[in-house]
């Protein structure tokens, strides 16, 4: 008889187990934690249950879904500082390529002034290489000339243009070691034009224009 009950008593604690592992399991996957949706799918329905989803989960679970919302707004948020950064770096590079361009145009300038100026400068030298190679032909030729007549020629020319020309007569002189025209050539001009050329000539002026 003792034997009996205790017989019972196991078969209903086995059965009573049973029940709570499957129990458990549906609630499990009710919740779920465990995916055994399938399985227990008719079980749902004849409960008039409907086992939790992702959708129903994140509904039933508001603080789920304010972390996913923060998550979205932070990435947000820093997409935007991406992009204003981006912005930033963009305006900043226009303007450094507006500074360049403006130190090009500087430059091209002083350039365009230097060549100028060398221009000028060549101009000058050339001008002046060329009046001194007209004085020493034509001191040539006055010394070759009878003196009256190179004297004529002179008294016909600017001041400036007979002073060069005696200097001219005067280095070659000392040059080749010979007598130099020039004062003879003085002699033979009127008084009054010898003498403004003889004063002109010992105050040396660069230029008398």
């Amino acid at each position: 008889m003792a034997k009996g009950s205790v017989i019972g008593k196991s078969i209903v604690l086995l059965f009573l187990i049973v029940i709570l592992a499957l129990g458990g399991l549906v609630w499990f996957d009710y919740l779920g934690v465990l995916h055994l949706k399938k399985s227990f799918a008719p079980l749902y329905k004849f409960l008039g249950k409907e086992p939790q989803t992702s959708l129903t989960s994140t509904s039933s679970n508001p603080l789920t879904a304010d972390l996913d919302q923060d998550r979205l707004d932070k990435q947000r948020e820093s997409l935007e500082i991406f992009r204003q950064e981006l912005d930033k770096r963009e305006k900043d590079i226009a303007a450094l390529e507006q500074q360049n361009q403006q130190i090009a145009l500087e430059l091209s300038e002083r350039v365009k002034t230097q060549e100028e100026r060398e221009k000028t400068f060549n101009d000058a030298v050339k001008k002046y290489d060329d009046r001194n190679v007209n004085i020493e032909q034509i001191s040539q030729n006055l010394t070759g000339m009878a003196p009256q007549n190179a004297v004529n020629i002179l008294v016909a020319m600017d001041d400036q243009m007979v002073i060069d020309i005696l200097r001219k007569v005067e280095e070659t002189a000392r040059a080749n070691n010979t007598s130099s025209m020039v004062a003879y050539w003085l002699s033979l001009m009127p008084a009054d034009r010898a003498a403004e050329i003889q004063r002109k000539m010992a105050s040396k002026p660069e230029s008398l224009n």
